[in-house]
Formats: structure tokens, C-alpha cells, sequence
């Protein structure tokens, strides 16, 4: 788990505080749940090469390694 802090002003405190106390819960946890009730946007780079890569394998046949070693292959990793 990771802390987070920041610095929010009166209103928006005063906001949390009355939720919190009239859900009888603490401000940490209405805190949580206003963020996860904004989920962060789920973007793709398109700029990743596994958009960009096709074909991995320019041979014809069965490959058994193919997936195994498909991140070496993307990412021009070396063992």
C-alpha cells in the first residue's frame, strides 16, 4: 500500500468531513471511494511495439518458442 498526501482546500474539506460523519465513516475512506469512483482513464500507447511488430515470426510451420521469448522478440531484449 502506498501513501498519498495532499493539500485540499477548506471547503472541499469541510465537504469530506460532513460525508464521512454522516456516513459514520472516516475522511481516509470517503476519501478512497470519491477515487475510485473516478477510475483513471485506460489508455494504449500506440507507440508500444507489439502494435507495430506483426509478423514476430517470418518462417512458416510450428514454433514452440513463440510466445515464450515474445517480449525478447517486442522489445529487442538480450538474454
Amino acid at each position: 500500500m502506498k501513501l498519498v498526501q495532499t493539500a485540499i482546500g477548506e471547503e472541499e474539506y469541510q465537504l469530506l468531513r460532513h460525508r464521512a460523519t454522516s456516513e459514520g465513516k472516516t475522511i481516509k475512506e470517503v476519501a478512497r471511494e470519491a477515487l475510485r469512483a473516478h477510475p483513471l482513464p485506460d489508455r494504449v500507447n500506440s507507440k508500444d511495439p507489439v502494435f507495430h511488430a506483426f509478423p514476430l515470426l517470418r518462417a512458416k510451420g510450428k514454433t514452440t518458442w513463440g510466445s515464450r521469448d515474445q517480449d525478447d522478440l517486442l522489445y529487442r531484449r538480450s538474454r
